[in-house]
């Protein structure tokens, strides 16, 4: 795990630095649209096919996907009763909430379970992402967004459903079907969805590398960060660890999920505090000091599972 985290480190300072100096004149955010762009639309779509095509669907997929979300509404409600006896304000509130309460599950999630327990636990990633946290954001978490932020009318409503046409949701949907229909995998095609798939990792963690911004971190914040790495690092992981004893799959698979659920804040809360008019700076700031926590709080997770 140690080397996994120093690897992955490496890597997002990597991103950083592009940051700073912009090779070529690209920004990180130009760099990142682009990067981000071509994994969720191609290579995560293809990673996907790969692994459902192959991975156990069934019972234990259900019992992810109930890990996984009963883990997210526990992440809700706390960070929900924290900002309530604080009295924060509203776009405070959602931005808490957002932080507090999805994990960061593919784009940290998805390396470094790879590298710490094998290729076998990108099933657990992707099933805990696709089956628990994509839906609950696009539905749960913008009704959410909505409710402590404004609502632009002159915008088009960000629809609840909109998961339903993501690629590599549908990307699910047609790996499970070719899975329950017993259909070989071509050998032309599992080393073409092979390759595609080893650029997914890399990728992820170089763009997350140019998200973060110490920029962005306001000392002020540090208040309402508290409740945010309290609930992440720390509740949400015991919750998933007493969860997880109730699981009929593998201890290894049971420790796999377990420390998916305790990476930190997702990437994509930032996109709905933008749109919802909560409060951005408070949420990049528990994006960014999380992340850099979590290089201590995962192995520590690690080496209790």
């Amino acid at each position: 795990m140690q080397t996994t985290l120093l690897q992955m480190t490496a890597l997002i300072m990597c991103g950083a630095l592009w940051g700073v100096t912009e090779p070529g004149g690209l920004s990180a955010q130009q760099t990142r649209l682009v990067l981000t762009s071509v994994v969720y639309y191609f290579f995560l779509p293809a990673m996907v096919v790969e692994v459902l095509w192959h991975a156990e669907i069934g019972w234990q997929s259900m019992q992810y996907s109930a890990l996984g979300t009963l883990c997210i509404i526990l992440g809700i409600a706390l960070s929900w009763l924290i900002a309530r006896l604080c009295r924060f304000s509203h776009p405070k509130t959602g931005a808490v909430i957002l932080a507090a309460a999805f994990p960061n599950v593919t784009y940290l999630g998805l390396p470094v379970l790879e590298q710490t327990f094998g290729s076998w636990a990108r099933s657990v990633v992707i099933q805990i992402d696709l089956f628990a946290t994509a839906p609950v954001v696009y539905t749960l978490g913008i009704m959410l967004a909505k409710y402590f932020g404004e609502v632009d009318s002159r915008e088009k409503p960000m629809s609840v459903l909109a998961f339903l046409g993501a690629p590599p949701f549908l990307a699910a949907i047609l790996a499970v079907a070719l899975n329950l229909a017993q259909v070989p995998v071509p050998e032309w095609l599992e080393g073409l969805l092979q390759k595609c798939s080893a650029a997914v990792a890399p990728l992820m963690i170089f763009s997350l590398g140019m998200a973060l911004s110490w920029r962005a971190v306001r000392w002020r914040n540090l208040p309402y960060i508290m409740p945010v790495l309290l609930v992440k690092l720390l509740l949400q992981p015991l919750a998933a660890m007493y969860l997880a004893a109730f699981m009929t799959v593998s201890a290894e698979q049971k420790a796999a999920a377990v420390l998916d659920i305790a990476m930190p804040s997702m990437i994509l809360g930032i996109v709905l505090c933008d749109r919802y008019k909560l409060d951005s700076s408070l949420y990049a700031t528990a994006v960014t000091l999380g992340t850099a926590l979590s290089l201590v709080s995962l192995p520590i997770w690690y080496r209790l599972l």
